[in-house]
């Protein structure tokens, strides 16, 4: 029998005791089930109740992060979180037959074993029967904690250090499943196939301790059951044509990845494919990089979904099978871009250049056709310096392949309405400069007005029709002008201020703090995991998350306070007028805890958090570029420590470590 010993004492994370309940704890009742334990409400949790039961260790990870050890142990009862420092134990075997004792505690989000003595007293097995669960029942949260089990297809698999995390689709929501990784475990072999998981449910919670979201904790292979192996070799299946993509004759077909092949007509490397059948185009996100060219005939693999207006692939992967000829564009006005028709198509659309999105983490142009406005993308690794050579007021002809979004509002019958579309650019070439900017200027106009002046009388009315036009002219520029200089100045989703205004305040802060010997502070601000967010919602949910975190930003700092959008998903808060550095702490942390809300989007609560990096600095040591730096330093420890937190830069770091500030627990708790 192996024997072992583990006591923690949590000092100052342990729920704190009123006197009353100091002084009655001896009277208190010994809770001698996990059941009894984890029914408790969350006042009654907190007195502390003793707890002395004898259980299986479901699920153990030595060290989940920020510190603490997470155990799961069950009972014929149900089952219960047990919380202890990291570090007690290397190994604690599941299936190992556990005494624990310990005090009740509300836990973040459910009750659970505080404060844990736990002795392995002989060996089990893992409980054989377990509750089918769908993804709403465990999001509901009344399973928390609990060994269920879950059913549905793998769709991905990511390896982080010593843990993996398998994506599996249910019938009615996409469940992350955690477990400790096994040396040499094939857990790719996994993927497509349809398999029986047994786990604990575990929530995901705010700052509030509310649950905004749920995992399955599986200890290990043991407990996956295939129930229906993935298919053969994926690119040997039977080709589908993209039209025939959810359609109700797919509806009853196999969830397995489907088979296409197609003609390549845009590739970001490592982002994402576009390719084009007898039927039509379709687009979908990769993180696989090998260089393909435009004509290219690929097979693509990859679970069939929705985003926007028309079907993608997720997950996807890709082969080359052979070469042919490009795709021809389409020539197209952005009227019938807008009926939706020529969505993943290969189009060539005409254009006024207005302005450049600044704001952009890609190459973006603005440009207008009639009444509508659209852009043409192309990501800043692609393209060359000739991107930002054309002038305000061009006339360019755009070939790629048009992306249509939604309108949020579907009335009627039912059928989807685009709301946008833009056009997604392959090189520098799919743009040609049809006509340059007319010569016609006010100051051009001005000098051919006093050349006209000293002429004679007797064109006297020639004269006055010129001026009028020259009136014309001066209003249409100071109105180009004033929405340039806006366009420039400020993110077109959000309204933040961009890079380029920022440095200007930056500039003017330093030397306002020098000259009065003050501060100032920049706090760098990275939404976590905002790709994840993106793949699971929707790129619609994620402009929504970046709207919405940007106005919350606006109401968690001053009213002098600068906040802009550097670009994708990071943010930059200056502090001008700084006299106390733990002002920019202060606001570091509201807006950690502020930001830390779900956000509603489609009638799904989207979660979300952020990482801070904090730097500060005074009179004559303030430098921006020194400012900038170290808060990115400072960013990047917090999320290295475990995200939903903040760090502040100190003298003389460097990103190899530095004592972080207010991190937030986010360890699964029952």
């Amino acid at each position: 029998m192996l024997a072992m010993l583990l006591s923690a004492s949590l000092g100052a994370s342990a729920t704190a005791l009123p006197p009353s309940a100091k002084e009655s704890k001896a009277e208190l009742p010994t809770l001698t089930t996990a059941g009894q334990a984890h029914s408790l409400s969350s006042a009654e949790a907190a007195r502390a109740y003793p707890i002395h039961l004898r259980a299986v260790v479901t699920y153990f990870d030595p060290n989940l992060e920020l510190g603490y050890a997470a155990l799961f142990v069950h009972d014929s009862t149900g089952s219960i979180y047990v919380k202890f420092p990291a570090g007690m134990v290397a190994v604690l075997p599941t299936g190992s037959l556990v005494d624990v004792r310990g005090v009740s505690s509300p836990g973040t989000f459910a009750p659970i074993v505080a404060q844990p003595q736990v002795q392995v007293v002989g060996q089990s097995n893992l409980p054989q029967d377990a509750p089918r669960m769908s993804f709403h029942q465990l999001m509901s949260g009344a399973e928390d904690g609990q060994w269920v089990e879950a059913v549905g297809v793998i769709h991905s698999v990511f390896v982080y250090g010593h843990t993996v995390l398998l994506q599996m689709a249910m019938i009615d929501g996409t469940l992350s499943v955690m477990m400790v990784r096994e040396p040499g475990a094939a857990y790719s072999d996994l993927i497509d196939a349809k398999v029986r998981v047994h786990g604990n449910a575990a929530p995901l919670f705010n700052r509030y301790d509310q649950m905004i979201g749920v995992r399955l904790m599986a200890p290990n292979l043991s407990v996956v059951k295939v129930v229906e192996q993935a298919p053969g070799d994926p690119f040997q299946q039977p080709l589908v044509l993209v039209d025939d993509l959810l359609r109700w004759s797919q509806v009853h077909a196999s969830p397995h990845r489907v088979h296409l092949r197609g003609i390549v007509t845009l590739q970001w490397p490592g982002t994402k494919l576009c390719i084009h059948d007898s039927t039509r185009g379709i687009c979908a996100p990769t993180g696989q990089d090998t260089h393909l060219d435009l004509g290219d005939v690929v097979d693509v693999i990859g679970f069939a979904g929705a985003e926007d207006y028309a079907p993608i692939l997720t997950d996807e992967m890709f082969i080359k099978r052979s070469e042919d000829k490009p795709v021809a564009a389409q020539p197209v006005t952005a009227e019938q871009a807008l009926l939706g028709k020529h969505d993943s198509e290969v189009i060539q659309i005409d254009g006024q250049l207005i302005g450049y999105d600044l704001a952009s983490s890609d190459t973006t142009l603005l440009l207008t056709s009639g009444t509508n406005v659209f852009s043409a993308v192309l990501p800043k690794s692609l393209a060359g310096s000739e991107m930002s050579a054309w002038k305000v007021g061009s006339k360019l002809r755009i070939t790629g392949v048009c992306s249509v979004r939604l309108h949020s509002n579907v009335v009627g019958a039912g059928i989807a309405e685009a709301e946008s579309f833009r056009v997604l650019m392959r090189s520098p070439g799919d743009v040609v400069v049809v006509e340059s900017p007319s010569w016609w200027t006010a100051g051009h106009a001005l000098l051919l007005l006093a050349l006209a002046l000293t002429g004679a009388l007797a064109i006297l009315g020639w004269v006055i029709a010129l001026r009028n036009r020259v009136e014309q002219q001066t209003r249409l520029l100071r109105k180009s002008e004033e929405l340039f200089r806006h366009m420039a100045l400020h993110d077109a989703l959000t309204g933040l201020a961009t890079r380029l205004l920022l440095q200007d305040r930056l500039n003017v802060g330093v030397e306002t703090a020098r000259r009065h010997q003050t501060g100032l502070a920049l706090l760098m601000v990275d939404i976590d995991r905002f790709k994840e967010t993106n793949d699971t919602y929707g790129h619609q949910a994620g402009d929504e998350v970046l709207r919405v975190t940007a106005d919350r930003l606006l109401h968690a700092v001053r009213k002098s306070d600068t906040v802009a959008r550097m670009g994708g998903d990071e943010f930059i808060v200056l502090l001008p007028d700084l006299t106390d550095p733990h002002v920019a702490e202060e606001i570091a942390t509201n807006i950690v805890k502020t930001l830390a809300i779900p956000i509603q989007y489609a009638g799904d609560d989207v979660p979300v958090s952020v990482s801070v990096g904090v730097c500060t600095g005074f009179a004559a040591q303030l430098d921006g570029d020194f400012l900038l730096g170290n808060a990115d330093i400072a960013l990047y420890q917090a999320k290295a420590r475990g995200r939903n937190c903040f760090q502040v830069a100190t003298p003389g770091m460097t990103s190899d470590g530095m004592n972080q500030k207010n991190p937030i627990d986010s360890a699964p708790e029952a």
